[in-house]
This record gives C-alpha cells, structure tokens and sequence, in this order.
C-alpha cells in the first residue's frame, strides 16, 4: 500500500478492535448526552435555510458533496484502468426485515475476519464511473440492483458528509479529503451482526468517535482551535449544502436521513462548544465559537446563517445553545476591547461584499439581541464612564476609532517633517474607515432597537449610561482617565418631540446640568413637577442625540481647538530650550538638557499627530453632514419654543418676545443651545461647503430673535457665540466675498427688520458681563459687531434702520453712542500710550551696559506691552473706523447734548497725540506689525470731525474743550494731510474752513466767560465746573446737576455718582428754582455788558 502524500495528515487507525469488557469514561458522557438527545423528535420538522430577511442563503465552495462518488482505496499508485472491488459474501441482517448492507456491498464476513477483496476492470460504459469505481460483490457483468437502494445511498450521503470510513483500508475520498476510520463503530456493528455501513441508527456512536479521535489542529489562523468543532462545523456546512442538493424533489426517506444527519451536527456543535470533555478536550478560556465568528461564513470553519437559524430555533428547547452564542458575543467584545483599528478588527464588525460578519451577522435574529440585551455584561450596575467601552458589551464595538493612541502615532509618526500629501491621504484613509464603522455601529444598533420594546428600551439605557456618566468630559479641566474616551463618544454620537419629555423621569440625567436661565433651585422646582402621559420614542431618541452631541462630538471639536493651542506653546518651549543649546553644550547638564529636549519633541509628536487624526475624523463631509441635518431639526424645534403659539415654521418669529420668559425654555439644558452655537462655528470654520440655504436662513433667525430677547440667556459667554457665528460667517472665502452669511444678512427680510437693533442692543449689554474678564471681553465682541455692520452697512435699509433708532428710540441711541465713544477714547489711550511706552523701552534696551537680571525684566515688559499695544490697535481701527460711518450718516444724532461734547473731547485728545508736539514719541520699529498706521488714523479722525462741520452744536464743543484744543494743533495736523496728500485739495480746504470756525467759536466762548466773570458755586455743574443749562435735582443726594451732564453719567454707569444708590433718568427733579436763578445770572451779566459798552461809546463819543 502506497503511502499518502507527505502533505496530507495520516489518520491513527486501529485495524485490529479490543472489545472492552465495561463503559469507558467517554461513553458515560456519550450517554449522558444521547440520554438527552432521545427525548427530541427524531424526526426533523419541515425547514428551509433562509436568512432572517426572508432570501434564500447559498453557501458556494469549491468542493461540492458528490454521494455518487466512490471511496478509493489510497493504495493506487498511478493512474489505472477503472476497477471493481468485489469479494465473496454472506448474508446477515440485525432484522428479518433490514437488508444486509455487507451483501449490496460485496463484502463477506466469517469469523470476523477482514474481508477478502479482488480488483477487476470495469466493463467500460456504465455511464457512472463514481459507482463503477467502487463496487463491492458484484461481478464484471455489471451493477446488482441492490446498489440503487435506500440503504446503499444513506452510507455514501453519511460517510461523505462526516468523512468518515467503516473500512480501515479506505483513507480517502475522490477529492483526496481524509477518512476518520471508526473501528469501533464497526465493531459493534459486526458484533451485533448487522451490515458494515452507515446509517442513522450509527451515526451518533460514528460522530462521537470521529470527533473524539481528531488529531490536533495544526495551521489554523483560529485562537485555540477546537479540533471537534472545526470537524463538525464542516460537517454541518456538507450536510446543509447536500439538502439544498437533492431538492424538493427527492424522496422523503433522503429528506429524512440528511434532517437528522443535519440536526445531531447541531447537536454535536454545541457540545462541543459546552462540554468538550465528551471529545476528551481540555476546557478552554474562551468560548470556542468566538473565533468561528470571525471566520467568512462561506468558509467551513465559519458560521453560516443556517446554523445561526438552527441554533435560534432551538433556544426553546436547549438553554445552553442561547447561553454559548451570548457567551461567544461576550468574549468577542473582551477580546475587541484589547484592540486597537491599526491591529485586525475588521472581521469583529465589518460587512463585506459576499459577508456579514460576527455582531452586525448576529444581530439580524430578534431572538439572538433579545438574549445579548439580558446579559449582565450588557448593562452593568455601579460602571465606571472609563470603563464603559471596556466592560460593556457594545463598548468595545463603539471604542474602535482612528482616535485611538496606537493609530494616530502610526498613521502620523513624525508629524512635524511629514509630507502633506502623505497627512492628506492618511487622513482620507482613517476617515473612509471612520464612515464604514459608524455605518456598521449605525445597523447594529438599528437592528437592537427594532428587535423588541425590551430591547430598544436596553439600547436607551445603554446610551443613556454613556451621556450620563460622561458629564465630566465638558469640565475646563478633564482627567482623561475618568471618562470615555474621544474615538468612543464620536462613535456614540450618531414635530413630535415632546418638551415635557424632560419632566417624565427621563433616561438623560440633567439635574447638574446648568439651565439657559434657571439657578439649581428654580430648576429643580420645576422639574419636581411630573408631567402626566408617557413618552414617545422620538423624544427618546431626541434628547439622547442632544446629549450624546454634547459630551461626544462637541466636545471632540473643542478638544482640536485646544491642541492647536497646545501645540503652539510646545514649540514655543521648544524654540526657547533649543536657543540655548550652546549654553548647556559640553556642560556636565548637557544630558539632562538633551533628556528634556527629547521629551518635549515627543510632547509635540503626539500631540501634533492627534491633532492630524482629530483632522481625519472631523473634517468628514458625510458625518458632519448627518450632524448638521440634526441640529438643524434642534434649531427649528428651539424656534419653535421660542415661537410665543409655538408655531414656527408655519408661522415667522415675531419680535420682541415676550419679557417673562417661560420656565420650560429657562430650565432647558444649555446645551441645546450650545451644541448649536458650537456646531455651525466649527462648520462655518472649517467647512463651510457642507451649509445649504435653509439652514442658514433658521441659524440667522435663532441668532437674532436671542440677541433681541438677550435675558433669556444667563451665560454671556453663550449669548456671545450668537454674535461669533455671525462674525464668522462673513469671513471672506475664495468664492463668498460677503462669506456665507453675507447674502442672507443683506436680503433676509426678517434680518433688515431686527438684525442692527439687536447688534446695538448686545453691543450695550457687553458692557456689564458678570464675569472677571468682563472688561476684556467687551472689547472681543464688539470687535465682531463692528465687523456685521461693515457688512450690512453699504444696504441703505440698515442706514434707514440706524436713522430710526436715533429719532424713535432716543435713549437707547445714546447709550449705543456713548459706549462707541468711552471704547474709542479708551483703545485709542491705551495703544497710542503703549507705543510711547514700546518707544521709550526699545531705547532703554539699546543701552548695553544694563545688568541681565534688568535686561530680561525690560524685555518682557516690552513684549507684553506690544502684544496689548497690537490688541488695542486693531480695535481702536475698527471704532474709529464704526464712529467715521455713522456721523457720516447721522451727523445730527451726534449733536445731542449728551454726545456732542464727549465726542468732541475724545477728537481733540486724539488728535493732538497724533498731530501735536509729542507726537513723535509714537513712532516704533515695524508700525505694520501692530495694525497701527498713523497716517491713516489721523485721516479717520479728520473726516469724522469733516463729517459734523456744519453742526454748530460740534463747534461750539470743540472750542469749549479747554483741555486739548489747541490751534496750533490743527495746524499740524493740516501741514501733515498736505505733506503726505492724505486728502484732497477741496478737501484740504473745508479741513481748514472748519479750523476758522472752531478758532471763532473758541475766541467767543472766552468772550462769554470773560463776560461772566466768576460763576457763583451753586451755579455749577458739580462735574464739569461748568455753568448749568438744565439743572436736575437727584433724588436720594439731593445735589443738583446738569441733566445732560446726568443722562452721560447713567449711560455707562446706573447709579448716583455721588451716593452710588441706584438711580434713573426718569427718578431726576427737575430744579425749576435754580434754573430761573441760572437764567436771571446770564440775564443780569449780558445786561452789565451791554452797559458797558454803551458806556464806552458814551466815552468815545465825548
């Protein structure tokens, strides 16, 4: 006999059978298994392998079942002619009514010993060479009638399908596969007298010891492999493969045999799955059906939708088949949550073209989420947010992400000298990953919440776990260890929400979430309040996504602003410890410095390669798109709070709101608005492509209708972002001159009707934030709000706008103006002084004989003072730039008492730093640097002064300026337009007209004071010192004031200036008794002089 290929694995048989004298260990388990096994039908119930979608499932391979093939001996050592085994026979049979096998095979036993077998050539044409190749008794004549029988086709069908073989000369079959040779199967058989073959009445004892007998498995690409069930998963793939083979229209005594051949595979599966010892297995650590999950279904090692079928089929009758598949899905979550996307976790969740994999396969089959949603591991009690993604069955499914810190260091190793096409495409690759893994996640979780309200309601709780023991992750200072992680969350994210859903013990815990205008104490009487009714699964779904944005993707966006600025201070650090290298070279330091150098560097690598993957996953067309169709649905659901019949779209907003606010919009999270806010920022930042022109139509409308109705808003930092996505939205683009938010803002009706008084009103409000910072925040937003008006100002209906306000709402104009003219006064003080300060120290400096210690003080003083100088400048370019535009088209409005001389005071101080004696103390190295540019501020200041010089109210301020207007400023300034041609020459002229007419009016107020002589005390303005016009007494003080004097005062400031009790324009008394003093004064004075002068024409002409 030939020996097999050195290839193929030989298989231990025995040829000579001991029959034991008592039960082996093996057989008590066999026993106590078929104990179990004969209490089911034998007979299989009518079955169709379909998938749980209702389509037929195919299962191709390469090597299809062939029962009409022959087993050849594996002595054959050339090709031969085709021949005939045969052998003499002898009838014996287990029943008078059961033909012997042994004799339709040829076979003939005596005395139990081996058969005799003769080869002889085939008579050529038989016309089925599988048959004729194998023909046990029979003679050269042709094939008996017995081999077509019921009997002879079960043996073949059997043996082909658990490869197996009665005869220990018989090794292999036609496809060269191995034969487990059952000695002991046959030797029962011959002991009991009945036919050598197989058949069902065997096959349990055949599939027992086959699978008991396997050798180990050598190259598998399986963890821990167990031999049996990889044998009798093929076994179950042959025997699924070989029902669809013979059809409908087989007969039902096949149908039947391949039924039960089909149904002890199952059984023998899952006991190899839950009792291994039957096998004589060790028990492994790991459920062995999670490694066949990953395999490719179509493979023999794989699990196929029908096995699937079968195993949920029988989860009424057997527990232990739904506890080894929820126990497979558990360790297949442990072993993922291990892995990283850089290692190979593709086969845990992916799909592919001809297969679905492991979860997503799993969870088509209600019954199988049913039973993964009432694992332990599903939803534990008393779980860390740290440890969710670990130790929670979807966990490690949602922790696969390109954020994760093996795969941005992989995939952006050395970020700082990488190439950026090389950072371009490795982003695009993790983002194509990013997109197919949320789709996946995205079905799975589709799947579990369709399966059953059980389980949609454990799917809520899960994500309800996730929102709220993540709280911490939007804290100033985050403790990564203490919370889920960015990959995990961003995962996480993905007309009929009901409001009161939030006051119906809802899954989302808000209670120290803080409120858009509620203390702790409001909020939580409110929401002591239950609502009546039940809530929908809609509004679940809504405000989970709500809050998944905002401790998900929100706060992932935030953390890539962060880094940018993170970043930033490490290569600062690392330019500051690299320009010192040659002070540590050669020293005993250096290797503490080159130490510290190297983990600095590496700071940076890390943080500069997260940031590239931060990139990746963020700059993501698709998801960002599906994000912005969420919160567009957000936005219009506030709108439509807000809306006073909650009516909106149906209906627009109508402005004002109502003053009391509802408790249900006060008590809302703020996120809602923030995730808003938050989103269009980021989008309008960095892609700006995605926003179609609804959205930006409903994100201008919420931005207005907040800023008009402000106290619905506590955070000013909240109130805030309204005016930055304006702002950012009118950043000039490649194809968007105006931005993206230019157009509408410039043809949206119900922005020409409100948009510049709500700017105005804001602009007002900033003044009093709150907060620590608030004196330095102002300056930031009102920098934004000058920026919208220079968009919307070239429209005539805002300047008609702006007209109104002035003449209709005269009080709330002034304190607008005001405020412009206390910000231009200041910003224009304190960058003009800094550049007198950067002047002085750049001198200082240039001294080289100053100490170190006094150097270094010196230059750090000097750097702090330009980057405030450079702040300062570009908003004082920006107010004086607003102040310019609006006297320009509303010169009488500044001609208020209240305005005009305050305005007045600031032109005169500012032109004479820039035009008088001192001006050259401003000059600095690199002015560009600093957004500052003399010439062109002094130009600005002029054509304000231009912009008013008909208003005789305006002159007479100039003149009465006595601190700062000198002639002989105006006079420089006028040398320096011509000089460097800064205005025209009709220009020039008016510029010079109106110097005359200040001077005139300056030499006619000294007139008047020299006529007024000394101006009694209680005619003063406790102020200005100067002579009252219209004089108010305040009513707690009692001191008597000029009320222009007063209403300036109460512009900036709401208090008494000489008490501080609070105080209003309206609470002032007018002082009837004093004013007709005042007027009785100037009366008696002018009189007194028209005396005089008739007295000295009475002299002269004497």
């Amino acid at each position: 006999m030939a020996e097999p290929p050195a290839e193929m694995e030989k298989v231990d048989v025995s040829a000579e059978i001991e029959r034991p004298t008592g039960p082996s260990e093996m057989e008590k388990i066999r026993n106590k298994r078929l104990a179990k096994l004969q209490n089911q039908t034998a007979a299989s119930q009518k079955e169709t392998s379909t998938s749980p979608e209702g389509r037929s499932t195919t299962s191709t391979t390469s090597d299809p079942v062939d029962i009409n093939s022959s087993i050849t001996r594996e002595a054959q050592e050339a090709p031969k002619p085709k021949t005939n085994i045969s052998g003499n026979t002898a009838q014996s049979s287990l029943s008078p009514t059961t033909p012997n096998p042994f004799s339709q095979l040829g076979i003939n036993l005596e005395n139990n010993a081996a058969p005799k077998i003769n080869i002889s050539r085939t008579q050529a044409g038989s016309g089925n060479p599988g048959l004729d190749s194998i023909s046990r008794g029979q003679t050269s004549k042709g094939l008996p009638a017995s081999e077509n029988t019921i009997e002879t086709w079960e043996d073949k069908a059997l043996s082909n399908i658990f490869r197996v073989s009665l005869s220990e000369d018989i090794k292999k079959d036609t496809h060269a596969h191995i034969l487990h040779y059952l000695p002991s199967v046959r030797a029962e058989l011959e002991e009991q007298r009945a036919p050598v073959r197989m058949s069902t009445a065997v096959l349990e004892q055949a599939i027992l010891e086959a699978a008991s007998n396997l050798p180990p498995v050598k190259k598998s690409p399986l963890l821990n492999p167990s031999p049996a069930l990889e044998y009798l998963l093929g076994c179950w793939k042959r025997v699924v493969r070989q029902i669809r083979g013979v059809g409908k229209l087989a007969d039902a005594a096949k149908t039947e045999i391949l039924k039960e051949a089909k149904r002890l595979c199952m059984s023998y599966c899952m006991f190899a799955v839950t009792m291994p010892d039957m096998f004589g297995e060790d028990a492994p650590s790991i459920n062995p059906l999670t490694a066949h999950l990953l395999v490719d279904p179509d493979d023999d090692r794989g699990i196929c939708y029908d096995f699937i079928t079968e195993a949920v089929r029988r989860f009424g009758e057997d527990e232990t088949v739904k506890e080894a598949l929820v126990g497979a899905i558990e360790d297949l979550s442990r072993q993922l949550s291990k892995i990283t996307m850089v290692d190979n976790y593709k086969p845990y969740i992916h799909q592919w073209p001809n297969s679905i994999k492991a979860l997503g396969n799993l969870t088509r089959f209600p019954p199988i989420i049913n039973a993964l949603t009432q694992s332990p591991m599903f939803l534990p009690s008393n779980i860390r947010a740290q440890d969710i993604e670990q130790k929670t069955l979807l966990g490690p499914f949602f922790r696969i992400s390109p954020l994760q810190g093996a795969v941005t260091t992989t995939y952006f190793n050395s970020p700082k000298t990488k190439d950026k096409a090389v950072v371009v495409n490795a982003q695009r690759a993790l983002k194509m990953s990013s997109q197919t893994l949320q789709t996946e996640l995205q079905d799975i979780v589709n799947q579990i919440i369709r399966s059953s309200k059980e389980s949609r309601d454990k799917m809520l709780n899960w994500f309800a776990l996730t929102v709220n023991l993540n709280h911490k992750r939007r804290a100033l200072q985050v403790d990564k260890k203490t919370v889920s992680s960015d990959g995990f969350m961003y995962n996480v994210t993905v007309g009929r929400v009901d409001i009161d859903y939030l006051r119906r013990n809802p899954r989302v815990d808000i209670k120290d979430e803080t409120k858009l205008n509620a203390d702790q104490k409001a909020s939580d009487t409110f929401y002591s309040g239950k609502a009546t009714g039940s809530t929908n699964f809609i509004s679940e779904v809504f405000f989970l996504t709500v809050a998944a944005h905002h401790y998900g993707s929100e706060t992932i966006a935030a953390t890539l602003d962060t880094l940018e600025k993170d970043i930033k201070h490490i290569e600062k650090q690392l330019a500051q410890i690299e320009g010192d290298r040659s002070k540590w070279l050669g020293t005993p330091s250096w290797p503490m410095y080159e130490k510290a150098l190297k983990e600095i560097t590496g700071q940076r690598d890390k943080a500069m390669s997260y940031q590239m993957a931060l990139q990746g996953v963020l700059f993501d067309d698709q998801g960002q798109g599906r994000s912005m169709g969420f919160l567009r649905f957000v936005t219009v659901w506030l709108l439509r709070l807000l809306s006073p019949n909650h009516d909106y779209p149906t209906k627009g907003i109508s402005l004002p709101l109502p003053t009391v606010e509802p408790d249900i919009i006060a008590c809302l999270p703020e996120y809602f608005l923030e995730n808003i806010t938050k989103n269009y920022l980021f989008i309008f930042r960095h892609m700006p492509q995605i926003v179609g022109s609804t959205q930006i139509e409903e994100i201008v409308t919420l931005c207005i209708t907040l800023l008009q109705t402000s106290n619905y808003i506590k955070n000013p930092y909240l109130k805030s972002s309204l005016v930055t996505i304006l702002f950012t939205g009118i950043w000039p683009s490649t194809t968007r001159t105006r931005g993206i938010l230019g157009d509408v803002l410039n043809s949206m009706g119900f922005a020409l009707e409100h948009l510049l008084h709500a700017l105005m009103k804001f602009y007002i409000e900033v003044e009093n934030t709150g907060t620590h910072t608030q004196f330095f925040d102002k300056f930031n937003i009102r920098y934004e709000i000058f920026q919208v008006i220079k968009c919307i100002w070239p429209n005539a209906v805002y300047r008609q706008r702006l007209a109104q306000e002035s003449k209709l709402n005269v009080d709330f104009f002034i304190r607008f103006v005001n405020l412009l003219l206390n910000d231009v006064t200041f910003v224009l003080d304190e960058s003009l002084s800094g550049f007198k300060k950067i002047h002085d120290l750049t001198q200082e400096l240039q001294n080289n004989e100053l100490e170190e210690s006094f150097r270094e003080e010196k230059e750090a003083l000097l750097a702090q003072t330009k980057k405030s100088a450079k702040s300062y400048m570009q908003l004082a370019n920006e107010t004086v730039a607003m102040l310019k535009l609006f006297t320009e088209a509303l010169a009488d409005a500044f001609t208020m008492p209240e305005i005009v001389q305050r305005l007045a005071d600031m032109l005169d101080y500012n032109l004479e730093a820039l035009a008088g004696p001192k001006s050259n103390n401003l000059k600095v190295v690199d002015p560009e640097s600093y957004h500052f540019n003399p010439k062109a501020l002094l130009s600005d200041i002029v054509d304000v002064y231009l912009n008013l010089k008909t208003k005789k109210p305006f002159i007479e301020a100039v003149a009465r300026d006595g601190r700062s207007y000198k002639p002989d400023t105006f006079k420089g300034a006028t040398w320096i337009l011509k000089r460097f041609s800064l205005r025209a020459p009709d220009e020039i002229r008016a510029w010079e007209g109106l110097m005359d007419e200040f001077k005139k009016a300056y030499e006619e107020d000294l007139q008047l004071e020299e006529d007024l002589g000394d101006i009694p005390e209680e005619f003063q303005d406790p102020l200005l010192y100067s002579l009252m016009a219209d004089p108010v007494i305040l009513p707690t003080s009692k001191i008597s004031i000029d009320r222009s004097t007063i209403r300036s005062h109460l512009l900036s400031d709401p208090n008494d200036p000489f008490n501080r009790s609070p105080l209003k324009i309206e609470d002032v008394i007018d002082n009837v008794e004093l004013r007709e003093q005042i007027m009785a004064f100037k009366a008696q004075k002018k009189a007194e002089k028209v005396a005089a002068a008739a007295d000295v024409m009475d002299t002269s002409a004497g």
